[in-house]
C-alpha cells in the first residue's frame, strides 16, 4: 500500500543557498525519527490534552491540540475559538446613587481580602493548576469511523499514513472535511490505481458510510464504471453478498452491466441466501426471512428470455425461486418473440425504461450532514432506502 509524507531517516544536506559559501555548516534531517517520535506522542494519552470519542461505539482516539490546531484550520477553530455562551454579558443593571457610593467605599477593604486570600489559596497549589486553555478536551467525532479519523490524526501529527481501499474513502473525506490537500490529492490519486476487482466490493460497502460527501459521490461513479467492464468477475465474488441491497439492485439495474443474465440470477441467488441466513441467525424463529421474498425483489432486473432455454429449463425453474409465469414467457418468447408482450417479461423494467431511466446512487441533505442513500429511477414508480423499505414517490 501506498504512504503518504514526507520520508528519509537521519541525512546531511548542505544545498541550502545560505549556507552554500559557509563550508563550516551543515544540515541534518531526521524526518523519520521525528515521525516516529510524533506518532509515540500521539498514542500517549497522558502526553495528549484531547481526546476525541469516535463512532457510534465512542472509541477514544488522542491528540494534541496545539498540533491539530497548527495543521489544519478546521481544528483550530474547533477547538481554540468555539464560540462559548460566557462571553455574551449583558447590560449591567442600573444602581442607585447609594449602592454606587457604598460600593466606592468598600472597594479597598474588599481589594485587600481578596488578595490575602488569593496568596493563601496560591500557596496551598501543589503543582500550580494550568490555565484553562491546557486543561484536557473531549469531544465527540459522529462522523467518521474510528479506524478512518485515527489514521487522520496519525497523518496530521506524523506527515505519514498507508492508504488502503478499505478506508480509502473514509479518510479521502476526512482529509477533504478537515481541509488536508495534501491528504485529499493523496486519496484521489490512489484512487486510480486501488480500483480492481478485489478491491471494488470494499470500496461500495465503505462508500454506504460516506455516501453523503462529494469526494465520495466522485469516486462511486469510477467504480460502478468499473463494474460495468468486469460484470461477470464482479458479481461472482465472495465479497459481493457483503453490499447492501439497494447498492446491489442499482449494480444488477445497470443497461452498461457487461454481464450475462445467468450469472446475474446467480449473484442475486447468492446474495439472497447470505442475507436469509444473517438475518435468521440473529432473529427468533418466528421471524425467518423467506429467500423466495428476498430475491423476488431482484428478479425484474434480469431479462430470462436471454438465458438459453435449456438452462431455464435445467438450472433455474427446479429451484423453484422464479415464478412459472416468467419461465414459460422466456420461453415463448425465444420460440416466437411475436408471440408474448414485452410487459409480461419483466413488467417493471420495461415500464421503467418506457419512461427514461437513470440509475444512480443519490443523497438527500446537505453537503456533509443528514443524508441518506437511496436507489433512485427517474419516472419510476418506488424509491428503496438504505433501510430496504418502499416508498411510493407518487
Amino acid at each position: 500500500m501506498p504512504e503518504v509524507g514526507g520520508g528519509g531517516g537521519g541525512e546531511c544536506s548542505d544545498t541550502n543557498p545560505l549556507m552554500m559559501d559557509e563550508p563550516d555548516l551543515s544540515t541534518f534531517e531526521n524526518k523519520t525519527g521525528l515521525a516516529e517520535d510524533m506518532k509515540f506522542l500521539a498514542s500517549m494519552p497522558e502526553l495528549c490534552d484531547v481526546t476525541f470519542l469516535v463512532g457510534e461505539t465512542r472509541e477514544p482516539v488522542c491528540a494534541v491540540k496545539a498540533v491539530l490546531a497548527a495543521r489544519s484550520r478546521v481544528f483550530h477553530k474547533m477547538l481554540y475559538q468555539a464560540p462559548s455562551p460566557q462571553r455574551k454579558k449583558e447590560a449591567p443593571p442600573k444602581e442607585n446613587k447609594l449602592r454606587q457610593f457604598l460600593k466606592r467605599s468598600s472597594e479597598p477593604l474588599l481589594n485587600l481580602q481578596n488578595t490575602a486570600a488569593q496568596r493563601s489559596y496560591a500557596q496551598q497549589l501543589t503543582p500550580i493548576q494550568e490555565p484553562t486553555g491546557h486543561q484536557h478536551a473531549t469531544l465527540i467525532i459522529e462522523e467518521f469511523e474510528p479506524d478512518v479519523f485515527r489514521q487522520l490524526i496519525e497523518y496530521i501529527h506524523t506527515g505519514c499514513v498507508t492508504l488502503q481501499p478499505r478506508t480509502l474513502l473514509g479518510v479521502m473525506n476526512a482529509a477533504d472535511y478537515y481541509g488536508l490537500d495534501e491528504l485529499r490529492r493523496a486519496c484521489h490519486g490512489f484512487v486510480q490505481c486501488c480500483i480492481n476487482v478485489d478491491t471494488v466490493c470494499a470500496l461500495l460497502a465503505s462508500a454506504e458510510r460516506y455516501i453523503q460527501y462529494k469526494c465520495t459521490k466522485t469516486l462511486v461513479q469510477k467504480v460502478l464504471e468499473f463494474v460495468d467492464e468486469h460484470g461477470n468477475e464482479v458479481l461472482n465474488l465472495g465479497s459481493f453478498t457483503l453490499l447492501p441491497q439497494h447498492v446491489v439492485r442499482l449494480i444488477l439495474a445497470r443497461e452498461e452491466l457487461r454481464a450475462d443474465e445467468f450469472t446475474k440470477f446467480q449473484a442475486a441467488l447468492m446474495w439472497s441466501k447470505k442475507y436469509c441466513d444473517s438475518m435468521n441467525q440473529n432473529s427468533n424463529c418466528h421471524n425467518t426471512v423467506s429467500l423466495n421474498q428476498t430475491i423476488s425483489s431482484f428478479l425484474e432486473y434480469i431479462h430470462f428470455h436471454k438465458i438459453p432455454a435449456n438452462v431455464l429449463m435445467k438450472d433455474i425453474h427446479p429451484l423453484g425461486y422464479v415464478p412459472y409465469s416468467i419461465i414459460m414467457n422466456a420461453l415463448a418468447y425465444q420460440a416466437d418473440p411475436t408471440s408474448v408482450d414485452p410487459s409480461k417479461l419483466s413488467p417493471n423494467r420495461v415500464r421503467r425504461s418506457a419512461q427514461g431511466r437513470s440509475m444512480s446512487v443519490q443523497s438527500s441533505g446537505g453537503e456533509h450532514y443528514g443524508s441518506n442513500t437511496t436507489l433512485t429511477s427517474s419516472g419510476s414508480s418506488e424509491m428503496v432506502s438504505s433501510e430496504g423499505h418502499k416508498h411510493s414517490s407518487n
